[in-house]
């Protein structure tokens, strides 16, 4: 297991009982090196929006509690924020929500040549997301998927 994994590992679980308790939802974690620093990435999220004061009081509830455990071996840089309009789809419950919503799809192992989807998801059933392409139904093996994420449409 590498650095990365490690520590994502380890913070998970120490964060998500006091986000539950802010009524926050942790939607994804990073931890990775860039430009020349380490940086700890945490995005939350909740039914009406995420504000700056919400991924201030976060940093602060939970800063130094990843401190005292002591699993990230080097200086890092926390950093707190909304999972944005292009939303990553990781568990279960993210990809219910973004039914009927236009999502795209990268596959790790290619589907007829092609590794990249971009449709309107229409179900998932036994790990198959049924994604509307050009007027076809694709379904796509979730074990396969590399990254998946919403697609923001802006209204006319």
């Amino acid at each position: 297991m590498d650095t990365s994994d490690f520590v994502t590992k380890a913070v998970t679980p120490l964060i998500e009982p006091i986000l539950d308790e802010m009524d926050l939802e942790l939607v994804d974690i990073e931890y990775l090196s860039e430009h020349g620093r380490w940086v700890l990435r945490i995005f939350v999220d909740k039914e009406e929006g995420v504000t700056v004061g919400d991924c201030t009081r976060v940093s602060r509830e939970i800063g130094d509690l990843i401190d005292v455990q002591d699993h990230i071996p080097h200086e890092y840089v926390l950093e707190v924020s909304s999972p944005g309009l292009d939303r990553p789809l990781k568990k279960e419950k993210d990809i219910m929500r973004a039914i009927g919503r236009k999502v795209r799809v990268k596959m790790g192992k290619p589907l007829d040549g092609r590794r990249n989807f971009t449709g309107y998801l229409r179900k998932f059933q036994d790990a198959t997301l049924y994604l509307e392409v050009e007027n076809t139904q694709v379904g796509l093996d979730w074990r396969h998927v590399e990254k998946a994420n919403l697609v923001y449409e802006f209204d006319d």
